[in-house]
């Protein structure tokens, strides 16, 4: 098990190491020049030589080998440099962004979740006919919902139709209700389709076969053999997903006017500030890292089957 965990932990490290090498490497290829694009301005009056003191003092100056030393060096540290756009510590900034993403991620997959298993539990209702079917197609609609055109229309539905919602000066948590739907809905339904097949494929094996020979009801099944057995496959999943709700939520940031990360990479974009654009990547990578490294380490804690080939292989 020690081996497992240390492998897993080596292989999170490798990624995140990789992924902001690339960064790096992309962000450092990008036409033009930070520097320029901020600072030669005919009504800043600088020259030549001021412009040579403001790349040094931002530590643009050096070769790209000792820009990567010294980059990876501070960040190891927790020093993310300082906008060149805004000539703050990048760290300020990512302060006061960030939690605003957080929320949104946190509880945009909070919701992705409860609507696969609600799904899962109304196609596994008895009698249900042609509406199971129909259900059953539901994940299938969600999977191809672009998230921009979701987040629109929630708009147009529940707040300019409807006027249930208001998006001009919402509430702390009436502003939240449709950006969290907007990156629910997309992410909740590959969950959805691997746990109704899922579902589908426990229920058919001989174990449950015998349970019910001995007289449990259909939903005692599912709730006691059924649900934990199907689940498993989900959660390595939901890992994976969790990178495609930090894409969703920095355009649905957009759609909403959040002030979350996704309007601050714009910003950096636009600006080619490459020190807040390297920490919005590497925060990133590193959020879906630690997530899927916490998902491989509990995986044998909840399937015993697992714990024991580890212990056998050991």
């Amino acid at each position: 098990m020690a081996r497992y965990v240390l492998s897993r932990t080596g292989q999170a490290l490798l990624v995140l190491w990789a992924a902001f090498t690339i960064s790096f490497v992309l962000l450092q290829a990008m036409p033009g020049d930070a520097v320029l694009i901020k600072f030669q301005n005919p009504e800043y009056g600088l020259g030549p030589e001021q412009l040579a003191d403001i790349r040094a003092a931002y530590a643009a100056d050096g070769s790209l080998a000792s820009q990567y030393l010294q980059t990876i060096g501070n960040f190891l540290t927790g020093n993310f440099g300082y906008s060149l756009q805004r000539g703050v510590a990048v760290s300020a900034q990512l302060a006061v962004n960030l939690p605003s993403t957080i929320q949104l991620a946190g509880l945009g997959f909070a919701t992705a979740l409860i609507l696969a298993v609600i799904l899962a539990i109304f196609c596994n209702i008895p009698g249900l006919g042609r509406l199971r079917s129909f259900i059953h197609s539901i994940p299938s609609l969600f999977v191809s919902v672009p998230t921009f055109w979701l987040g629109i229309m929630l708009i147009q539905i529940f707040s300019f139709r409807l006027k249930l919602v208001p998006v001009i000066n919402p509430g702390p948590w009436e502003g939240l209700i449709l950006p969290v739907l907007t990156v629910a809905v997309p992410i909740s339904a590959p969950m959805a389709q691997l746990l109704l097949r899922n579902v589908d494929e426990v229920l058919t094996r001989p174990f449950v076969a015998v349970v019910r020979a001995k007289g449990a009801s259909h939903y005692w099944v599912l709730w006691r053999h059924v649900a934990r057995n199907a689940s498993l496959p989900v959660l390595t999943v939901a890992g994976v997903l969790f990178g495609e709700l930090l894409a969703g939520a920095v355009v649905t940031e957009a759609v909403f006017g959040l002030n979350g990360i996704g309007g601050l990479a714009e910003q950096a974009v636009t600006s080619q500030d490459v020190a807040v654009l390297q920490a919005i990547v590497v925060i990133s990578a590193a959020t879906f890292v630690a997530i899927n490294l916490a998902i491989d380490l509990l995986y044998p804690v909840l399937d015993p089957r697992l714990k024991t080939k580890l212990g056998t292989a050991r």
